[in-house]
């Protein structure tokens, strides 16, 4: 979708956006509680939360939301996930994880709007997955640095868009 709009393609941005509406309209109770499986380094339920905030318009997202995250949508809260080895080539996709989980957290509160009640609680639970993080993207080890600071660069250009 980000490319699509960059890029001024309106065909393909219709077309994500029509097949987001038809594949995730409909989802309720996202499965955010199984997360994280141990190697995960992206939500499943958030990115899916992230995609719908890009093409539904603001009331209908904030519905949209509530329904599919109901718990982190009524207290904001969402916990870390905890990297227990850095250079473990599987547990140190909890840092991407994290980072990850950071962006989607901003790009659905900057959907929320500024005068949304959740504001304050989402922003808050995004900072502290990126303050889980982001000081270890130059570990020294291989297995995260090779690829972290992608994840770290996206989450802070979420993380200004929100804060402007």
């Amino acid at each position: 979708m980000d490319y699509a709009r960059s890029a001024k393609d309106h065909r393909l941005e219709t077309l994500i956006a029509e097949r987001a509406r038809t594949y995730f309209g409909t989802d309720r109770s996202g499965p955010l509680r199984w997360e994280p499986s141990g190697e995960d380094f992206l939500s499943a339920s958030l990115e899916e939360t992230a995609l719908m905030a890009k093409v539904l318009s603001k009331a209908e997202f904030r519905t949209w939301a509530a329904g599919f995250l109901p718990e982190l949508m009524a207290d904001g809260k969402l916990e870390p996930a905890i990297v227990s080895d850095r250079t473990d080539p599987k547990i140190v996709h909890l840092d991407g994880l994290n980072l990850s989980r950071a962006r989607c957290l901003y790009a659905i509160t900057a959907a929320l709007g500024a005068k949304d009640t959740r504001r304050e609680a989402l922003l808050k639970t995004a900072d502290a997955h990126g303050q889980a993080s982001l000081p270890f993207i130059a570990s020294g080890s291989y297995e995260g640095e090779h690829w972290l600071g992608t994840f770290a660069v996206q989450m802070l250009d979420a993380r200004r868009v929100v804060k402007n």
